[in-house]
């Protein structure tokens, strides 16, 4: 028998709301921190993605993986390729991604391969990431590019405290779901 699936736990958190007027690191992560807060919602991992250049935001993403059943569908993922179409070219050179969680493999990866300028990342990940956590892709000396890399340190707790809240309320959501009757 098919196991009911949980409702997702509502997400308690609220919208940050930056000044248009300093667009620094803090503004751009704040609306990755926003997409994360919309991936909630949806009932996906919290993560949010924002690609700016030249100060202005071209590509904005959250995770869809649930929704699309596409293990690709990270927010990383989907920001490189709305920037890339935005900018009519896959060389999304002085542009920077701000993300609320430090890349995966295949992200970073990609944030390589797109010739990204800088990335941002919120919160490190000592188990999967890619970009100083686990690994970093970055210091292999053969790879043709490099990126500039700000690791942590911008809206860090706030993510982190996002992304802890989800799984923690994630597991009590599924500890209280009803077995299945045979």
């Amino acid at each position: 028998m098919v196991q009911p699936v949980p409702a997702p736990p509502p997400c308690p958190f609220e919208k940050r709301f930056p000044s248009q007027l300093v667009r620094d690191d803090a503004f751009f992560m704040d609306l990755a921190y926003n997409q994360a807060i919309d991936a909630w919602r949806r009932d996906e991992v919290p993560i949010g993605c924002v690609i700016e250049r030249d100060g202005e935001v071209i590509a904005l993403a959250h995770n869809t993986v649930e929704a699309s059943n596409d293990p690709t569908a990270h927010a990383e993922m989907l920001a490189i390729t709305q920037a890339a179409t935005a900018l009519g070219d896959w060389r999304l050179e002085n542009c920077t991604l701000y993300v609320t969680k430090e890349p995966c493999p295949m992200c970073s990866g990609a944030t390589l391969m797109s010739r990204l300028k800088r990335v941002c990342y919120a919160v490190p990940d000592p188990k999967m990431g890619c970009l100083g956590g686990a690994t970093n892709l970055n210091d292999l000396a053969r790879v043709n590019h490099h990126l500039d890399l700000t690791a942590g340190g911008v809206l860090e707790e706030e993510c982190r405290t996002l992304l802890q809240a989800f799984f923690r309320l994630r597991r009590i959501a599924t500890d209280e779901t009803p077995p299945p009757t045979p």
